[in-house]
């Protein structure tokens, strides 16, 4: 498998980075892991515009799933070459309703599922294209969920946004790579079940036996050197900044 960090900026933009978006490849399939704010116009640095073959939202914040609107006028409208056919997305409850209502003055309510084909994500485990993906519901205020992704003996784990969950743990055991948010800073902010701090990345990694951490979803307010440092003070293998552009195989 190969990843792509698209964008991974933490709950808005940065000089540096879009919002959360992932891109993860293996045989030809392209699978999106969010699609958050800017993220549309990073993508194309990577793929054509009509090259996806399905998304994954995590949750339905604005910075992990809001340029599902634009993406949605591309295909809608796309240039001289028809409507685009539905693609999957896969989402929490409610996904198409809360698109639709961001978007304002879609056609009509039902015009989102001309181009998107919503499925609803529960915990579990299903196929998407050649992957093998297992979800579970994470720590946040809204309906979130992390997801592990399988292909070839390999495996990669993304937390979406949460604070500490025994779920996530559970999720990552043995994982190559565990992509995780590290929004807070350690004994700056503690706020129950909303995000993670380095540290507490760090002890999920260390906790699940997780081969690499990256960290990810990372606020322009917040020193990602200091996460990681926190990070490495408590997990023992190595460990990286998510950096937009950054290409990891696995």
């Amino acid at each position: 498998m190969k990843l792509t960090v698209v964008g991974c900026s933490g709950s808005f933009p940065s000089p540096e980075s879009a919002c959360s978006s992932y891109l993860v490849e293996a045989d030809g399939f392209r699978l999106l892991l969010d699609l958050g704010n800017g993220a549309l116009g990073e993508l194309q640095r990577h793929i054509g515009l009509y090259d996806l073959d399905a998304i994954f939202l995590s949750h339905l914040h604005a910075d992990h799933c809001i340029d599902m609107c634009a993406y949605f006028v591309a295909r809608y409208y796309r240039h001289n070459g028809g409507r685009c056919p539905a693609l999957p997305v896969y989402g929490p409850e409610g996904t198409e309703q809360r698109l639709t209502t961001a978007y304002a003055d879609t056609p009509s309510t039902k015009s989102m599922s001309e181009v998107f084909d919503f499925r609803t994500v529960r915990p579990g485990t299903f196929t998407i294209g050649p992957f093998t993906v297992r979800t579970e519901r994470v720590r946040h205020p809204v309906e979130a969920y992390g997801i592990r992704v399988e292909h070839g003996g390999r495996s990669l784990t993304y937390s979406g946004d949460t604070g500490p969950a025994e779920e996530l743990t559970r999720l990552a055991a043995g994982t190559d790579l565990f992509l995780c948010e590290a929004a807070f800073t350690h004994g700056k902010e503690d706020i129950p079940d909303l995000h993670l701090n380095g540290r507490q990345a760090g002890q999920t990694a260390q906790a699940a036996g997780a081969g690499r951490l990256v960290l990810t979803h990372i606020p322009p307010w917040t020193d990602p050197q200091v996460n990681l440092s926190d990070a490495r003070a408590v997990y023992d293998g190595p460990v990286d900044l998510a950096a937009a552009g950054a290409v990891h195989q696995i």
